[in-house]
């Protein structure tokens, strides 16, 4: 093909099926060291999408290439000549190249640490990207609507480091020896920096994902960084990163806090405007930090500052043009992304965010109880799951305590007033069951769909197996009962999971105890639970278990599933139709939550003894 003309058309043919185009530029240039002008006639007719596709093929040659070759004088010269495409002959933009070898589907281990090592090689090693970067951090700023030159110095970025875009433009300054005349639209706004900065935050979560390359990321965060001055959500993005990456990035709580400071200490905004004030004391590389539990407390005091409207940021904040429209949002999300860059392991923090209340009550004022109590558990809700199972954990030691062990907790104790914080004294609160309820309230109460969909699983894997005493029961009546709405609303499907554990555990205690004190009360939720949320439909599953039960439980318990009162009061449970003449003798459970024999009444809803607000038990009839 001899002809320019036949040359243009075969490699710019619509319905090529080879996309070897751009890696025949790089033979050249890595051969001569020059593009003949036919290569930029063929860009022209490409377009966008057909260029990029030839793209992802350099990329996957590049991959190839340094993979077969040693590090050495080839390695370098490969290096130069990816340089000279980019930078002097304007074929690829950098941008445009590093997302597509970000995004690249790697085949091993290996191949990945290639594609991640030929990205640091682009980016650091050749001075032109640096330099640019250095320029434009240097002499501008990000709130460019508070500066009346920004168009002058954007200018005069360009004019020192010119852009081109369009392949006609190319051709005089390509090395092809004509003059080009190609008028393109003038450049207002962007340029390879800001074109860059999105492309950034995909390489940081590719490195992220191959262990073996961290160190290669903390030499690209030291050089460019400070990119991260012109982020317009650098919270959200922080937040998002760590939430995902937890796993990942607890091995490596150096590069973690890095990432931190490379994205938040770039900011122009006010100190003190995210990160507390212990923590930015602490040195980056001290990864032995430990807070106490006073880092934590003053950490929850400010959101809930925050949160009431009190001004706890500087006053240079102006949330109308902020990442977060007011400052409880904003935070809530710094307070989180502190915690989730902290040095220490999740379960030790989210235990610490605990401790905030169970040990630091006293410390803090009773009408502010219920703020932290709030606080502590918006933020649990908001970190990633290796926090917030903590939870989980603690209900478990809840149960396990001496006060709902013990076989006499029920009838040493009123383990209703117990539970329900709002009648202790402050000097008692420590010891009480209250305090972990009303925060595994709070936290449910703020969880999402998939937090909340955990309590069957809880209670089926965790809870059931250690039951012994009628106090754990009641507890675990207290826990639940309050979310079985939501359940009905949200996730119906869960409402019957729950009821169902919580009829096994009543199976599991009844085998144990000899004797039931709030067996009226329990009675009570279970009929308010049938007749307000699941009715008959988990009757078939919910006999079996009933018929298993003591006496006095399958009494109370028979219009559930319509046991013979006759065949209770002989010791053999079985199917049957109460007869009418039998209803003077039940023991009346059912009218202390408003049912009769024929159903439900108004008041089944409001008589359950085991709502939010405390339990109660039933009044003997």
């Amino acid at each position: 093909m001899s002809n320019e003309n036949d040359i243009i058309a075969h490699f710019s043919r619509q319905q090529q099926t080879s996309t070897l185009f751009l890696c025949l530029l790089f033979k050249m240039v890595l051969d001569s060291d020059r593009v003949p002008v036919e290569a930029y006639k063929v860009l022209e007719r490409l377009g966008p999408r057909q260029l990029m596709s030839h793209v992802r093929t350099l990329c996957d040659f590049l991959v190839l290439e340094f993979s077969n070759c040693a590090l050495g004088q080839y390695l370098s010269k490969c290096v130069n000549t990816m340089n000279a495409i980019i930078w002097q002959y304007h074929i690829v933009p950098l941008d445009r190249l590093m997302l597509c070898l970000a995004l690249r589907t790697q085949e091993g281990s290996s191949e990945a640490q290639v594609c991640m090592f030929i990205i640091q090689l682009l980016l650091l090693r050749p001075i032109e990207f640096r330099n640019r970067v250095k320029e434009f951090v240097s002499e501008n700023m990000p709130d460019h609507w508070n500066h009346n030159n920004w168009y002058e110095q954007h200018m005069a970025f360009h004019r020192k480091y010119p852009e081109k875009f369009s392949p006609e433009s190319l051709v005089g300054g390509g090395g092809g020896g004509q003059s080009g005349h190609h008028q393109t639209l003038p450049i207002y706004f962007t340029n390879v920096c800001l074109r860059f900065l999105p492309v950034l935050d995909i390489i940081i979560h590719r490195f992220l994902e191959v262990h073996q390359v961290h160190k290669r990321l903390e030499m690209v965060l030291e050089q460019l960084g400070s990119l991260y001055k012109f982020h317009d959500h650098p919270i959200t993005y922080l937040y998002n990163t760590l939430h995902y990456y937890e796993g990942r990035l607890r091995e490596s709580p150096k590069l973690k806090r890095q990432l931190v400071a490379a994205v938040i200490g770039n900011s122009v905004k006010p100190k003190g405007w995210a990160l507390s004030e212990e923590y930015l004391a602490t040195p980056t590389e001290e990864i032995t930090w430990t807070p106490k539990l006073s880092y934590y407390t003053a950490l929850i005091r400010r959101l809930v500052l925050a949160l009431r409207g009190v001004r706890v940021f500087p006053h240079g904040m102006e949330w109308r043009f902020s990442e977060f429209g007011n400052s409880g949002t904003h935070a809530l999300h710094v307070t989180c992304v502190e915690l989730m860059a902290l040095p220490v392991l999740p379960d030790a923090a989210a235990e610490n965010l605990f401790d905030v209340v169970i040990k630091g009550h006293c410390d803090i004022p009773a009408n502010e109880l219920g703020e932290y109590i709030n606080a502590v558990a918006l933020v649990l809700t908001w970190l990633p799951e290796s926090y917030w199972l903590t939870v989980h954990h603690r209900i478990i030691n809840l149960l396990q305590s001496p006060e709902l062990s013990s076989s006499a907790a029920v009838s040493s104790i009123d383990i209703f007033s117990l539970m329900r914080l709002d009648l202790l004294q402050p000097c008692v609160r420590h010891s009480s069951p209250a305090l972990t309820i009303a925060l595994v309230h709070a936290f449910w109460h703020h969880s999402s769909l998939s937090q909340l969909g955990r309590i069957p699983q809880l209670m089926k894997e965790q809870i059931r197996v250690l039951l012994e005493t009628e106090a754990q029961l009641v507890c675990l009546f207290q826990l639940v009962g309050p979310f079985l709405s939501r359940f009905s609303v949200d996730i119906a499907r869960k409402v019957f999971d729950v009821t169902l554990e919580l009829y096994h555990a009543l199976a599991k205690v009844d085998e144990i105890v000899p004797e039931f004190v709030h067996q009226d009360a329990i009675c009570d939720v279970l009929y308010h639970i049938k007749y307000m949320f699941t009715g008959d439909s988990i009757k078939p599953d919910l006999e079996g278990i009933i018929r298993g039960l003591r006496p006095d439980f399958q009494r109370r318990l028979r219009f559930i599933t319509h046991l013979n009162l006759s065949n209770i009061q002989a010791g053999v449970s079985g199917p049957g139709t109460l007869n009418n003449s039998n209803n003077s003798a039940c023991i009346v459970p059912c009218a202390s939550v408003g049912l009769g024999a024929a159903g439900a009444s108004s008041g089944a809803s409001t008589s359950a003894p085991l709502a939010a607000s405390g339990v109660s038990p039933a009044g003997n009839v």
